[in-house]
């Protein structure tokens, strides 16, 4: 499915981006910026961040407190360090 009309981007270029990052991406910006393209009106962006959401899973919830993106803090480990990207919604 087309979500993008502007950049002629699919539900599927969009998970692609997600699987092939080798940082968490979180935001519809990272994903236009993986796929070189950028965001033209906008309509897209809620869409995309709910392929995101739904791409990530569990994960999505969680990775402020570790996950499989190479985090380094586990979920419930108040003595590790902490990681190494913060994230603005953490």
């Amino acid at each position: 499915m087309i979500v993008c009309s502007c950049n002629v981007l699919s539900d599927e270029d969009i998970r692609a981006a997600v699987a092939d990052s080798d940082d968490a991406v979180r935001h519809a910006k990272q994903v236009y910026g993986c796929l070189g393209c950028s965001a033209e009106c906008g309509r897209c962006a809620r869409t995309i961040k709910t392929i995101i959401d739904e791409a990530l899973g569990p994960c999505a919830q969680s990775c402020c407190a570790g996950c499989p993106h190479g985090h380094t803090v586990a979920a419930n480990d108040e003595t590790a360090e902490p990681a190494q990207f913060a994230l603005a919604a953490c």
